[in-house]
């Protein structure tokens, strides 16, 4: 308990099938709206910190927060079942019913999250269910198929096999006995014997059928009445939801893009940081509590115009301005292709064959932070695609919004893939990849019927890249770079692709539009509290064996141990990611992920490994996943599983 408002470690929510969900509760004193934040993630241990830095504040508002864990993971009851599902969006509702009843709120309820929480906020407020009032979502996405961590541009995402055995892990963990009491090795090994290896379901829907359609708002935007703010990153992976949604959520929809990466923006990297928290106290005051705060006359879109971005994977600021986008017609810059140039006109012919392992220096889709996460320099994937390229620029080129390429494609089998990364190229050769763009050649003409090349016929197909807004400066010059690989970001197609592009009337089209330079309130120093932790650590390791002509990527990472001071809860978690290719073979891909996560709680250690690994032939996806459970490193539980999936335009 504080001076204005109560923090209530544990609260429980009924369901109607007779399952309660854990949430912990901040209540300021009196009856007040309500943000709710519903995630898989653990409040006691996984996003204490986060939580700490944001809902207390909201508390000083006159705001109540609401944090649920998600049935079958924290501290809640039930069965976990996938992420997203029908079972998890009516408990969704039913948690909103149940904080808009209770006799400390008022009836409005607001919901928001990072990821997970900022695709769930979407979603629900998609339901419309009667209390909720308004939505911030960050980091998240309007298209489950398009644009998630399973799949992009149809072509298969190597993040799809970490995440899976991520939640795998993460979602095995049990609860904690202090919450539970003495039946917390019953609840944990009823937990483990129902959980689902997600890699499964996620590798049998290929294409963009029901599965991926059931909590993708973007097919009937206008559901979503609740007013909503979006939040993204354009170090993140998860950058192109402002820009889709703004445009189908309507009049109440505004959006702020920002340099970050994967995390809440008041804390996240590079900066410049947002002060996200009087953000959301402008839209919870107007939407929740009925203030005139000004909310309905922000802009559209307010974004992070970067430019002279250079690829240090330690760096924690970006040079650039804040803008707003203003009412005017958009623009659009169209270059047009010729061999090693990018210029007024194009013709010629170009062939692409890439080497497999062209890809080790873009990072990862899921950034988590500013170091090996982010795409390094990428002069040395340059060198291993077909690159057409600007003169030094004698005046800036704002480049804001989503550019494509257009361009007619032959290629010698009959699945294939188009990587395309726009670059800055600094005078000094330095270069920064500013937007990336891939396509699944099967996938041309939508995701919903793939269809496989014709060898040797020609087809012109269109290439969307990731948003942006990024002002390429005079003396620098704008790249192009095709390549057929991305390794290890994106799986393979069985065979080793020629691609032949025509480049007569191949265009790349660069969108910009009217905007006002802005001064954006920033957050001060970062305000998650300082738990004991021990020293982490983190690790990308690529090697070129030139004999065997196998290249290897290995990703580490150790969180360190972290205290819990009021919890008395420890935890750590640990990464390890191996993809290996060899030249000339996409057969030989291999991926082998596991996840560890373990818990500390009256001394009693539990740790959950799960791994998870993939492979494939020229028709099939081999997959292997286990999960081993441990108490005091003795063998609590274990389940293996193994299948093979039928490669479905892939």
């Amino acid at each position: 308990m504080t001076d204005t408002f109560d923090d209530i470690p544990t609260v429980w929510i009924p369901m109607p099938d007779g399952v309660r969900l854990a949430a912990r509760v901040w209540l300021p004193k009196g009856p007040s709206a309500a943000v709710l934040e519903y995630l898989p993630y653990r409040r006691r241990d996984g996003t204490s910190l986060r939580d700490a830095s944001v809902y207390p504040e909201f508390a000083r508002m006159g705001l109540a927060g609401v944090r649920v864990d998600i049935r079958g993971t924290g501290d809640s009851e039930g069965h976990f079942d996938d992420e997203y599902s029908e079972q998890e969006l009516s408990d969704g509702e039913e948690v909103i019913r149940w904080i808009a009843a209770q006799p400390w709120c008022d009836g409005n309820v607001g919901m928001m999250g990072i990821s997970w929480g900022g695709f769930n906020a979407l979603q629900l407020a998609a339901r419309n269910p009667p209390a909720l009032k308004a939505v911030i979502s960050i980091a998240s996405t309007v298209d489950r198929f398009a644009d998630d961590i399973h799949f992009k541009g149809g072509a298969h995402l190597s993040a799809n096999l970490y995440w899976a055995t991520q939640m795998l892990s993460r979602a095995a963990m049990p609860p904690d006995a202090a919450v539970v009491g003495e039946g917390w090795r019953t609840q944990w090994k009823d937990r483990l014997a129902h959980l689902p290896a997600l890699i499964f379901p996620w590798m049998a829907h290929q294409r963009r059928d029901d599965y991926w359609k059931h909590g993708s708002i973007c097919e009937d935007f206008g559901a979503v009445e609740a007013p909503a703010m979006m939040i993204a990153g354009w170090a993140d992976g998860y950058r192109n939801t402002p820009w889709d949604a703004r445009e189908g959520i309507g009049n109440e929809a505004r959006s702020i893009t920002g340099p970050w990466v994967h995390l809440y923006p008041h804390f996240a990297v590079p900066e410049p940081r947002l002060d996200f928290v009087g953000e959301a106290a402008r839209w919870w005051g107007r939407w929740l509590q009925d203030k005139d705060t000004g909310a309905e006359a922000l802009p559209d879109h307010r974004l992070y115009l970067s430019e002279a971005v250079r690829p240090d994977q330690t760096r924690a600021h970006d040079p650039g301005r804040w803008i707003e986008i203003t009412q005017g017609e958009e623009t659009e810059t169209v270059l047009r292709l010729s061999p090693g140039t990018l210029g007024a006109t194009g013709s010629g012919q170009v062939t692409v064959r890439t080497p497999l392992d062209c890809g080790t220096d873009a990072g990862e889709f899921f950034t988590q932070g500013a170091d090996t996460d982010l795409p390094d320099d990428q002069r040395a994937d340059d060198g291993m695609s077909v690159c057409f390229e600007t003169a030094p620029l004698t005046t800036p080129l704002d480049i804001i919004g989503r550019p494509t390429l257009h361009v007619p494609v032959t290629i010698d089998a009959p699945q294939g893939t188009l990587i395309a990364r726009l670059v800055d190229v600094h005078p000094d050769g330095t270069s920064h990849r500013i937007s990336l763009g891939v396509l699944n050649l099967s996938h041309r003409n939508g995701s919903e019927s793939p269809a496989a090349m014709t060898p040797g016929r020609v087809e012109e197909v269109r290439v969307i890249l990731d948003a942006t807004a990024y002002r390429i400066r005079p003396g620098h010059r704008l790249r192009l770079a095709i390549s057929t690989a991305y390794f290890p970001m994106i799986v393979p197609p069985p065979t080793d692709v020629t691609a032949t592009l025509s480049l007569d009337t191949a265009a790349l089209h660069l969108p910009s539009t009217p905007y006002t330079e802005i001064n954006l309130p920033q957050a001060g120093q970062d305000t998650r509290p300082t738990f004991p932790t021990t020293p982490g650590s983190v690790a990308r390791r690529v090697n070129r064996d030139r004999a065997s002509g196998t290249t290897s990527v290995t990703i580490e990472s150790d969180s360190g141990t972290t205290t819990h001071p009021d919890y008395g809860i420890a935890w750590r978690d640990v990464r390890r990611s191996d993809y290996t290719i060899t030249r000339g073979d996409p057969l030989s891909y291999r991926a082998v992920e596991v996840s560890t996560h373990e818990r500390t709680r009256d001394g009693i250690l539990t740790r959950v490994i799960a791994t998870g690994r993939l492979r494939a032939t020229e028709t099939d996806w081999i997959i292997d996943a286990r999960i081993e459970a441990t108490e005091d490193d003795q063998p609590f539980f274990s389940r293996d599983w193994s299948r093979t999936i039928a490669r479905d335009h892939m």
